[in-house]
């Protein structure tokens, strides 16, 4: 066996592993390619022309349309030196710099650009790349495109990318690529051999550009005419091959993903104690095959929050005292903090059957979130500063996954107005009022020392009768699925690009109250299936690492 089929056996191998390995099939591509621009990848016919001869026949066509007025005379081009050769080329290949193969034509915006129809389209990324022509101009000075050219893009962050060309006027951010037609196959495999590399080496901070004058000084190993139309069938092939990958694996992930979210469905609808068993055993006997990719741990997350305040995740003990007498005693110290001026007397809603999420367990109740809570507040609207001896201030940002990150901290001075009405205390919990849409509503828990830290206008602290209730379960609740979905979004507000939630929406929100025991039992239940899905995580990254690994080093021998 040659070299060439010994290559060509290992690339077969690197089909199957490219389908498992994150990534993988991109980085086939791209061996596919460098295989390709290296003389690896098709055989080598000693009766091909050599490239040498393609040389003359490239400067006779440069000649041809230099005396045309089709394209400027060219530069002369510094000879290739020793050390700009990074490897031996095979029989028949020459070193040139690539602007002896093309050269670049720059788009511009026209001076009459319109959206109204015109004589020319306007071709920028958007009217290649999907078709959607938007913008026309009668400017004929600007430089014009057919779909004979190909064309890259040469600003912003998909610099390097080639795109074929289309009848119309080249936009700002592109150029035309100039080259001999009999050529152009192989010009347009240069770009898309290089893209990665064209990508990450650009210039400029505002708006990243292709470093053209470097690209165009750069060598090219330059094939006989013949072998390449060889490797640009050869790539075509293997490239479809890639396309079918990516489909199957796409397939299989939504399948994968769309059995899993319906197997939790069924779980959290379950009615009857042999359907919540029967769906669990499904998951149990596919669980290695469902939980190999990260997005159905993410779902899975949900759905033991879910599981877990929808009273299914531990069993109710007949022994344990219901949560109406529960809410009676909280209802008790109220009033009695009422009458010691502590906290406010505010009126609170009955709630309607139709607002009641869902069913709860006999011994659970549905309440307004106010029911439970000794104080709902806004935080400090006082300016910080950066002095950490000062008052440290939680913010929007502090606010990560149900946690609080006390990293970025912003300070306040101890005399503000605000202190020490608005210092936090263990137990508070943290309600991020105004964000992006899909911010607002997260929730976190304060679990430091008393009367040492605040936070800022845009969240809430609600301090709850921690007496009769345990915070970190109806932390679990405000994080939980049907909050977000029941509770907070029905009622998000959105203005100037900004989502807001006010205080008395929260106020008003309901919540399920489970007896104190089961508060505590269904909080370590959580924690510990929780820690099982960071393991989870763990064990997808270790076997993500070892195919990646697995796959460069096949790649580095190919």
């Amino acid at each position: 066996m040659n070299n060439l089929d010994t290559r060509m056996s290992a690339l077969e191998n690197h089909f199957d592993i490219a389908f498992a390995a994150p990534n993988g099939i991109k980085k086939l591509r791209e061996l596919i390619l460098t295989l390709a621009m290296q003389g690896k990848l098709v055989p080598q016919d000693p009766n091909d022309q050599p490239a040498s001869e393609l040389l003359k026949e490239i400067e006779a066509e440069k000649r041809r349309l230099v005396k045309e007025g089709k394209i400027r005379e060219p530069k002369p081009l510094p000879e290739i030196k020793q050390e700009e050769v990074p490897y031996e080329l095979p029989s028949g290949w020459e070193w040139v710099r690539n602007n002896f193969l093309f050269t670049l034509k720059k788009g511009k915006v026209p001076h009459d650009l319109q959206e109204n129809e015109g004589t020319t389209p306007y071709l920028d990324i958007e009217a290649l790349d999907k078709g959607n022509i938007r913008r026309y101009t009668n400017d004929l000075k600007t430089p014009q495109a057919t779909e004979k050219d190909i064309l890259v893009v040469c600003d912003g962050s998909r610099s390097g990318l080639v795109l074929d060309g289309k009848n119309g006027a080249v936009g700002s951010t592109l150029s035309v690529i100039e080259t001999p037609l009999f050529i152009q196959p192989f010009v347009k495999l240069i770009f898309k051999s290089g893209f990665e590399r064209l990508n990450s080496t650009m210039k400029g901070a505002a708006i990243p550009h292709l470093d053209t004058k470097n690209l165009l000084l750069e060598t090219i190993g330059l094939p006989p005419l013949e072998e390449q139309h060889r490797i640009v069938a050869k790539i075509d092939q293997l490239m479809a091959r890639c396309d079918e990958l990516e489909k199957l694996r796409a397939e299989r992930e939504q399948k994968r993903l769309t059995v899993h979210i319906s197997a939790l469905n069924s779980l959290l609808e379950a009615q009857e104690p042999d359907s919540f068993a029967a769906v669990w055993h499904f998951i149990n006997r596919h669980f290695g095959e469902l939980y190999s990719v990260k997005a159905n741990v993410t779902e899975l997350r949900k759905a033991i929050l879910q599981l877990g305040i929808m009273g299914k995740l531990v069993p109710q003990d007949p022994n344990d005292q219901p949560a109406s007498a529960l809410l009676k005693e909280i209802e008790a110290e109220k009033r009695r903090m009422v009458k010691e001026k502590k906290i406010k007397d505010k009126p609170i809603s009955k709630i309607k059957q139709e607002e009641l999420p869902y069913g709860l367990p006999e011994s659970w109740e549905w309440v307004r979130l106010s029911s439970l809570a000794l104080l709902i507040d806004y935080g400090t609207s006082k300016k910080t500063i950066d002095d950490s001896t000062k008052v440290p201030v939680y913010r929007m940002g502090n606010i990560f996954n149900g946690q609080l990150i006390h990293s970025g901290l912003k300070y306040v001075d101890q005399n503000i107005d605000d202190l020490p009405r608005l210092y936090l205390h263990k137990n508070d919990i943290l309600f991020n009022r105004t964000n992006s849409y899909e911010l607002v509503g997260k929730t976190a828990i304060y679990l430091g020392e008393n009367d040492l830290r605040t936070f800022a206008s845009y969240l809430i602290r609600v301090r709850l009768a921690e007496t009769h209730l345990l915070p970190l379960f109806f932390n679990r609740v405000m994080n939980s699925p049907y909050y977000r979905k029941t509770q907070i979004e029905l009622e998000i507000v959105q203005q100037c690009g900004q989502a807001n939630f006010n205080g008395t929406k929260l106020a008003t929100t309901l919540v399920p109250l489970p007896p104190l025991a089961e508060q505590h039992r269904i909080v370590a239940k959580i924690d510990q299936l929780m820690a099982l899905c960071d393991q989870l995580d763990m064990l997808i990254d270790e076997s993500t690492c070892k195919q990646k690994t697995l796959l460069d080093v096949l790649m580095a021998v190919a």
